[in-house]
Order: structure tokens, then sequence, then C-alpha cells
């Protein structure tokens, strides 16, 4: 979409314009390294095309469209032997290696129960169960063949594109894609985590779907989610329940936080409670603090060292980790060996969406 990018090519007047990865892939053999910030149902094909010519790839979050998407590209990263990294910026902050330090000390012992949550949908979502039917001429300067990519092909619709795609399973994956890679990352470091050994999911309805056998076939994802995972034993962690809350809902204020303080910020935010305790921090792990505060205070003389590596701070330093890793530095932070087992959590907890009110039950390793 020419018109929609025109901003980027007024600040880049001497790039050559492409409307199609495949035409720029085959003629530009010069090209070191791609980043994919296209809408989800397109990043695995336009991130396999250029792996499979030896690219380095930066790849905005969710990693993918699917489960299997995201384990098709974690091992084809090490088959290409290319640097990778996924868009989760909140990797290389400050906040989620504090998170990591101050579980793996003890600070509040054991955890057995986490919770994250976001303040999307910030798009319409959940308010239909099929598609448009009306006929719309789609832009000029949009080939909307190539915009679907391989998705199975529909008319255009302004409902779609710009910007509202997200809330449609064809394209993308809701809330819970665009923000658990962001906000569930600082739970997945800190606890360890890998994949889930069941999933299940509570959503809103429309009023259609009360008439319905199944919401399995809806076209549009519920304004509202909640999806619950169970996590085994890791280590020397014990079973965990991590549960993602979405749409304006959100967990129970635990009794140990003071009634004036805000849970998270305002675009969300996680909660770890443990034996011994309990943490909060904002969106992206940013800012986290042992509640209350009085248990902070006390903690604070006796904080572990700094052990994990810090990424260098800046606007673009998730960014920047990447391209030093394209010039031979250290792994990318959020490289696909870590970021797709985290994708596919995420996105497990979109199947589970698909089908409320069931238990999936998943055994990661054989991917069943």
């Amino acid at each position: 979409d020419f018109a929609f990018a025109e901003p980027v090519f007024a600040k880049y007047p001497d790039a050559k314009r492409y409307k199609d990865y495949r035409v720029m892939l085959d003629e530009r053999k010069d090209i070191d390294a791609v980043v994919v910030a296209t809408p989800d149902h397109t990043h695995a094909v336009i991130t396999m095309a250029a792996m499979e010519r030896g690219k380095h790839v930066y790849v905005q979050k969710p990693l993918t469209h699917s489960v299997h998407e995201a384990r098709v590209l974690t091992e084809a990263a090490r088959k290409y032997k290319v640097v990778t990294q996924m868009g989760n910026q909140g990797h290389s902050g400050e906040g989620i290696r504090l998170l990591c330090e101050w579980v793996w000390d003890g600070a509040i012992g054991k955890v057995r129960e986490a919770h994250a949550w976001t303040n999307r949908p910030v798009w319409p979502s959940g308010i239909e169960v099929d598609r448009p039917t009306e006929v719309v001429d789609a832009p000029p300067d949009l080939d909307w063949d190539l915009w679907l990519g391989p998705a199975k092909p529909r008319p255009y619709h302004p409902t779609y594109h710009p910007a509202k795609w997200r809330a449609w399973w064809d394209f993308g994956t809701g809330a819970l894609g665009d923000m658990a890679c962001h906000i569930v990352d600082p739970l997945f470091w800190a606890l360890k985590l890998k994949y889930p050994i069941s999933v299940e999911a509570n959503v809103s309805r429309t009023w259609h779907a009360f008439f319905e056998e199944s919401e399995a076939k809806n076209e549009m994802f519920p304004r509202s989610t909640v999806v619950r995972y169970r996590f085994p034993a890791r280590e020397d962690m014990p079973e965990v329940d991590v549960t993602w809350w979405d749409g304006g809902l959100l967990p129970a204020r635990p009794h140990l936080l003071e009634p004036d303080r805000r849970l998270g910020d305002k675009d969300g935010g996680i909660l770890l409670i443990g034996d011994g305790g309990a943490i909060k921090a904002g969106c992206y792990g940013e800012s986290p603090r042992l509640i209350p505060e009085t248990e902070m205070k006390k903690y604070a003389p006796r904080r572990p060292p700094k052990t994990i590596a810090r990424i260098p701070e800046g606007s673009d330093g998730h960014e920047q980790d990447w391209v030093r890793a394209c010039k031979g530095g250290p792994p990318a932070s959020s490289n696909f060996d870590y970021s797709g087992p985290l994708s596919e959590t995420v996105l497990m907890g979109n199947l589970a969406v698909r089908f409320p009110e069931r238990l999936l039950l998943w055994n990661g390793e054989a991917m069943e």
C-alpha cells in the first residue's frame, strides 16, 4: 500500500520501492538483513524467504500467525545460521532483567501463580461473527492480492486495512498475539518457562454467538479473553499457573497491594505471587516492585548483583542489539531460540480461544 507507506518513502526518498518481497529478494543480492513489520499472517512466508537466502531477520511480534509456523522458523534459523530477533522491545530493557534477578534470588519464594494483562484491543473487535459482504473497491495504491499473501482470497474492505486487521482471525492474532509477546515475556524468562502442558480460555461473546453451537467459525476475535496456562515444574521451580487477561479484564488485586496504588500501568502489567510475597511490574516488565512498598524497601539493601548482561539503552536499543549481532557481536537477546517457544505459547492461547470452555492438553516437544 504505497499511499499508507508514503510518510516512510518521504523520509527515505532514495530507497527503491517494492510491493512484492519476492521480487526484492530476487533482484537485490546486496541486502544483508531484513526487517519484517507486515501484518501477522505474512510474517512466516517473508521471514522464511529471507532466511533461505542467508539474510538475517528482525521480525515483529508475534513471530508468526500460528504455532506451527513459529516452530518451523525456529528450526530454520538454526539450519540457515542467520541472526534473528523478535520485536518484543522490553526484552532488551532493564526491568525484565531486574525481575529475573530478583525471582532467581528468591525474593518472593517459589512462584506458583502469575498474571499478565493488557489494555488491548484498541481496535474494533468482537462485534461481528461473519465477514462483511458489501463490495468496496480497493484504494488505487493498494495491491490487495499481495496484501492477502498466503491468506485465502476475499474482497477488500476497509474493516481490514488499514490498522484493523488484528481483529480478524485470517490476518491477525488478536490482543493476545499483539501484546503477550511483550507482557508475558518477563514471566516467561523469569520463571524459566517453555511449553505449557495445558491451556484453556473463556471469552466474551457477541449476541449472535448465544444462538450458535460453536464460536470456532467466527471470523473475528472476541472483545475480551481470559487464557489460563499451566506449566510443569522446571529445574528448582514448581508447577505454575499463568493467566492472561485482555479487553479491560484484570486479575483480583492482591491483598498485599496498597489500596491507592495501581496494578501495572495504563497499557498493562504483570503480577507474580510467590510463597513469600509478590512482585508487580508494568507493561514490558517495566519498574518491577515488591509489594507492599515496605517490602521493597526492606529488600533494596540486599538486592542481588546485576548478573544478566545489559543492552545499551536508547529508543532503538532492541534493534541495535540485533544489528550488533549481525556484525558478529553476542546473540541478539530475543533470538528465535527464545522467542520461538515464547510465540508458540502465546499462540497456543489463541488456539484455546478458538475452542472456549475446553481444556487443551499439549505435548510441546512432540508438538501434539
